[in-house]
């Protein structure tokens, strides 16, 4: 059977600050993220199976990144917690927060995101790569076959 790579993109806002930055990024500022997820398999040959035909059903894999990823951090501010020492969340501004242990760079962000992913797709899958714009002309991606 043939392998076959299957994408699903995914589109949401974070608010950052990097901390202890040198440049404008040490501000908290926001980024309409774009995200491009592949996994690899074969299509399903079983024709008693409702996914018969399927390397994944597009909702299951919209499922897995929406729960990992998007919904707990889709408007939300994400911060180094080194960041938040002395800061005030009781603010409404600050209700969603999304506190990390990492300089939330785009880079980063996709290594905490491929781990998030591969820990809940059904094991005859592989992530393939990951794709994360933060804006329009700027991304960084990772590949399995480089890690």
């Amino acid at each position: 059977m043939a392998k076959i790579r299957v994408t699903k993109e995914f589109n949401f806002e974070i608010a950052h600050a990097l901390w202890n930055y040198d440049g404008p990024c040490a501000n908290i500022h926001g980024h309409s993220y774009r995200m491009f997820v592949t996994v690899i398999g074969e299509p399903l040959n079983d024709d008693k199976d409702p996914k018969n035909g399927m390397v994944i059903d597009f909702g299951d894999l919209k499922k897995i990144v929406n729960e990992q990823i998007v919904h707990p951090m889709d408007h939300a501010i994400t911060l180094n917690k080194k960041a938040t020492e002395n800061l005030d969340f009781s603010n409404q501004m600050f209700k969603k927060q999304y506190i990390v242990d990492y300089q939330p760079t785009c880079e980063n962000m996709v290594i905490d995101f491929v781990e998030k992913i591969q820990k809940n797709l059904p094991p005859h899958l592989k992530l393939y790569s990951l794709k994360l714009h933060e804006t329009a002309t700027s991304f960084a991606e990772w590949y399995a076959e480089d890690n």
